[in-house]
């Protein structure tokens, strides 16, 4: 299946960041990039509240669903349902390394068993016509990279897999927290970069430590495509440059101010639904991080967002504390 444009950078799934709220921000700041879900299990997605779990914005698109499981048949079933709601593609997580997802046998756990990822893949591609991806890990524990990334890698392919996005980092299940999973391992661009040139067919997308988007253009001198993680979320001003510098579009907004105003409509609709103020302004806290005014807007939402009656007042308030310096971006330093 041929991808899109936008599987050239993407926001990576993030448990209790990457919620539909994030989503519809960095849509915002951002036209072309691919978004992507927090991790869903397929139990919850057969059996939970899926409205609650699976329902996003229009405005969101293009946006994947990543899923969390093994079984080939909850798997293709759950991508079916996935499609019906209208995702662009589905993803099968093979790189979270959570006590919790190695109880359930899936995550990073499963690149131990690169033919039950196979057979995975095979009954999603089966069951959908979007795009069926795998992300995962360059290998687990005591696991040769070089062996286990192409036995992961052989077998999907044989599956007909559309995309492999791969977190250059071993992840050590015993030993080693989630959280420094994420940064202990050493990241090893170089095996990533050698399964491309083997794979020249195969769209491969690289993840993991990538800070900024000059990073990520330079990675796509060896790879298909880019993910970014806890840089584009905690500093969301960088995706302010990505339609231009990845995709040759235009920018969306030359600065963040005007993002948080079109951020407006939204944050309404969802009020009047009965949301949060908080469930949503969590996720723009970093965007003026280098601009004047950054720290009072962040204190103004930690102190009022989060009361039960907080409404749209609140975020207005908080943007009038930013100081519209008129620079096309901000600057790196903490304001």
């Amino acid at each position: 299946m041929q991808l899109n444009q936008s599987h050239r950078f993407a926001v990576a799934p993030m448990m209790d960041w990457t919620d539909r709220h994030c989503r519809a921000f960095h849509r915002l700041l951002t036209r072309h990039a691919l978004l992507y879900t927090e991790m869903i299990t397929t139990g919850a997605v057969l059996h939970g509240d899926r409205q609650r779990l699976l329902r996003f914005d229009a405005m969101e698109h293009p946006v994947a669903l990543q899923l969390g499981g093994s079984d080939p048949r909850d798997l293709a079933e759950s991508a079916r349902i996935a499609q019906d709601f209208g995702y662009d593609e589905v993803n099968l997580n093979v790189g979270c390394p959570s006590d919790r997802v190695q109880d359930g046998r899936f995550g990073a756990c499963l690149m131990a068993e690169p033919q039950l990822v196979g057979a995975c893949v095979a009954a999603m591609k089966q069951a959908v016509a979007i795009p069926v991806t795998v992300k995962c890990r360059i290998g687990i524990d005591d696991q040769d990279p070089e062996a286990a990334l192409d036995m992961l890698t052989d077998a999907v392919t044989t599956a007909g897999v559309d995309a492999l996005i791969v977190h250059a980092r071993k992840a050590w299940l015993k030993g080693l927290s989630p959280r420094e999973n994420r940064d202990i391992p050493p990241l090893d661009y170089g095996r990533v970069y050698r399964l491309k040139a083997a794979h020249p067919d195969l769209h491969i997308s690289i993840n993991g430590g990538v800070g900024s988007i000059d990073a990520a253009r330079d990675h796509l001198q060896h790879v298909d495509g880019v993910m970014m993680g806890r840089a584009a979320y905690q500093e969301p001003w960088r995706l302010l440059t990505t339609d231009a510098a990845l995709f040759g579009g235009e920018a969306p907004f030359v600065n963040p101010k005007p993002a948080v105003e079109a951020f407006f409509p939204y944050v309404e609709r969802e009020l009047a639904a009965g949301t949060r103020l908080h469930a949503m302004t969590r996720h723009v806290l970093g965007l003026f991080r280098s601009v004047p005014g950054a720290r009072a807007f962040r204190r103004h939402l930690a102190m009022h967002a989060v009361k039960p009656d907080a409404g749209i007042a609140v975020l207005q308030e908080a943007l009038a504390l930013v100081v519209d310096t008129g620079a096309a971006m901000p600057h790196t330093a903490a304001a």
